[in-house]
Parts: structure tokens; sequence; C-alpha cells
């Protein structure tokens, strides 16, 4: 499945599950310094798209355009691996949480770098901390047979010279993932499971056996006997990772 077919699968109904987390928004906005005019890859529906700048975004699926808020930035049709805009373009070029669903993920990095004339601006995962995260580790361990890159080589497409950790908080607003790893009975609800990607990349059936028991283990007392001590945090460092090249 490329990536324009996953979101014009999953996408209806996106923007209800995945909004912007404003202390998440915050970093990322720091990490493009004083830049004026941002390329946005792989730009969904707007998140995280700072308002107080000049921003273009790309996004090659009409379900998800057509969730942008009608003041969001102008949107191209357009992917990440093929750029139609010349060499440093723009002041700076960012991706947020979309890298992984590129078809060719360093050519489109690469084109990142390539129309920045400052820096270039990534939020990402980095897969080393794949069983750090209870719910890959103990219901969907297929999670880690997805394809991916390393933080080195991300950085390396980029021209990165720093990685920032960004932990994610307990009440995060952004349905991703991680962000209910203090409330699992979230990944309970359709509605939530339909805006993280993840759970149509993977077998249905796999996906199913692993709703079943975290259903199970949550009226057993299994998971909290297991996660009680993640209860006490405000945050944890589940590998996200704002990487900047300058």
């Amino acid at each position: 499945m490329t990536a324009l077919d996953l979101y014009d699968e999953i996408g209806r109904g996106y923007s209800s599950q995945r909004r912007s987390d404003a202390r998440i928004a915050a970093r990322i906005w720091a990490a493009l310094g004083d830049a004026h005019t941002i390329l946005n890859v792989g730009a969904g529906a707007g998140s995280y798209e700072p308002p107080d700048r000049e921003v273009t975004a790309v996004e090659p699926s009409a379900v998800m355009r057509a969730q942008r808020p009608a003041d969001a930035a102008p949107c191209i049709d357009a992917s990440a691996e093929a750029l139609a805009f010349a060499d440093g373009s723009f002041d700076a070029a960012m991706a947020v949480l979309s890298d992984h669903h590129w078809d060719d993920r360093p050519r489109g990095l690469r084109e990142l770098r390539r129309v920045a004339r400052e820096r270039v601006v990534v939020f990402t995962w980095d897969p080393s901390f794949a069983d750090a995260f209870w719910l890959t580790r103990d219901y969907l361990p297929g999670f880690k047979r997805l394809p991916g890159m390393s933080i080195e080589e991300i950085m390396q497409c980029i021209r990165g010279t720093r990685i920032e950790p960004v932990p994610i908080p307990h009440d995060c607003r952004d349905g991703f993932y991680h962000a209910y790893w203090r409330r699992p009975a979230a990944y309970l609800d359709e509605q939530v499971r339909a805006g993280i990607s993840v759970f149509a990349r993977l077998q249905d059936d796999e996906c199913a056996h692993a709703t079943r028991r975290l259903r199970l283990d949550l009226q057993t007392g299994a998971w909290m006997r297991r996660n009680a001590a993640l209860l006490d945090l405000e945050e944890v460092d589940f590998g996200y990772r704002l990487l900047v090249g300058e």
C-alpha cells in the first residue's frame, strides 16, 4: 500500500483525532528559528503549521487536503519525493510525523534539504525505542516489522546538526500511536484507532487480537499490574525526536 493509498483509506475523519498539541507545537516552532518562509511536506490536515509564518503545504492525498481549515496555508498536490521547487526556495522545510509514510523516504528527506536555504526540521520517531511502549511490547509486536529508518540515517539525509528528545505528555491532544500511553482504554475505541496509521498497516487479525487482549487485561487488572508506575508520570520519552539540519 502506498502512502497515498493509506491516507485515502484512513484519512476520512482524521482531523477529529489528530490535532496539534500545543506543547509539541511550541518545540517544533522553536526549532524553525527565525525562518519566515516554510515548506510543510506531508502536511495532512495542517497540524503544527506555524500561524505567524508564510507556509506552503504539500500533501498528495485529496482526502487529507479536503480536511484542511479554510484559513490554512495553501496546499499543493505533490509528493515529498518530487518537490516542484528550485533549490533553496524556502527558509526552512519541515515534516511532522509523515516521513515514515513516504514511498521513498531517503529521497523525500533529501528533497527537504534541497529546497531549504537555512534549516530542515523533522519531527519523527526513533525505532530503537520500539520495546519501550507497552502497546508494542505486549500487544502489537508486528509494529516492529514495519519498515523504518534509524535516526542516524535520517540525519545523514537532511545533513542534521542536532537531535532534540520530545517527551510525550500524558494528556497529549494529538492522537498518534503513543499518545494514549497513560489512557489505555482509548485504544479500544475504533475512532481512535482509525486515526493511527499503524492499525491500518498491520493485518486485521493481529489488530483484532491485540484489542481483545487489551480489553481483557484492563478488565482483569493485568494491564494495571504491569504498568502501574506509568500512572505517576506526567510525560515519557518514547523515542520521538526533533531532528534539525542547519
